[in-house]
């Protein structure tokens, strides 16, 4: 399948109205910590998070899908404000559907960002689908757009920065 190019991808985020993320290997390395009480420790992107905040603050809708419950992933998506947290279930589509069904929207209008096979069902599903650079190659095969920076190295940063161009937004403007 071909991807689409940059200019591409950029006219395909004009028509966007809520980006859903993955989180391991996507907003992080796909890594996991654990210490020896069981505590779990996640490394997130910093600059991933900036742009998150300040896409959500231009009024793009966001949403965490995670197959896998992580109290460290419910704590950075509190810290970042984001109100659809959805983790636990490995029906990616079945958990994103209440959401665009509260918000109005459809799934053209979603875009997904995944790194795994868990993630080809809702990236068939969505209207714009996004791989980042090191996922599983049958993820890659089926997306649209593949993004230059691996997941937890400003992926995510990477896209909505084309997305604040889609839409003709500064991302500076929107810091307070």
């Amino acid at each position: 399948m071909a991807k689409l190019t940059r200019h591409e991808l950029i006219e395909r985020l004009k028509g966007i109205k809520l980006l859903a993320l993955d989180v391991d290997g996507v907003l992080t390395d796909d890594s996991i910590f654990f210490g020896p009480d069981g505590a779990e420790f996640k490394k997130f992107n910093v600059s991933d998070g900036f742009y998150i905040v300040l896409a959500m603050r231009s009024g793009l809708e966001m949403a965490i899908v995670s197959g896998r419950y992580s109290a460290a992933t419910d704590s950075r998506m509190k810290d970042l404000g984001i109100k659809h947290v959805l983790q636990g279930k490995r029906d990616k589509v079945g958990m994103v559907k209440p959401v665009l069904e509260e918000l109005g929207i459809e799934f053209s209008q979603v875009a997904f960002v995944g790194n795994e096979l868990l993630d080809i069902k809702l990236a068939e599903q969505a209207g714009l689908s996004v791989a980042v650079a090191d996922s599983a190659r049958e993820l890659i095969d089926t997306v649209d757009y593949v993004t230059t920076a691996n997941g937890g190295k400003g992926a995510v940063r990477e896209l909505l920065e084309a997305y604040f161009e889609a839409v003709n937004i500064n991302p500076r403007d929107l810091i307070v």
